[in-house]
């Protein structure tokens, strides 16, 4: 087996460390947005969310882009 420079033997155990690692943190971000936006919509509250979801619908915003021209 041929190691770049810097690169040490054994990395592939660290790296498999780092990976499970990144993982896991992604996962509880995830799970905190899903808590927090379940919190928000129990709550009532999240106004800025709805009008920013409403802005994704198709065919938003149309009735501006006809005004412009």
């Amino acid at each position: 087996m041929v190691f770049a420079p810097g690169e040490k033997p054994g990395s592939e155990p660290e790296e498999a460390k780092l990976q499970t690692t990144s993982r896991q943190i992604v996962q509880n971000a995830i799970l905190r947005a899903v808590q927090q936006v379940s919190r928000e919509s129990q709550s009532g509250g999240g106004r800025a969310g709805d009008t920013a979801r409403g802005s994704l619908r198709p065919g938003a915003g149309e009735s501006a882009k006809k005004h412009e021209k």
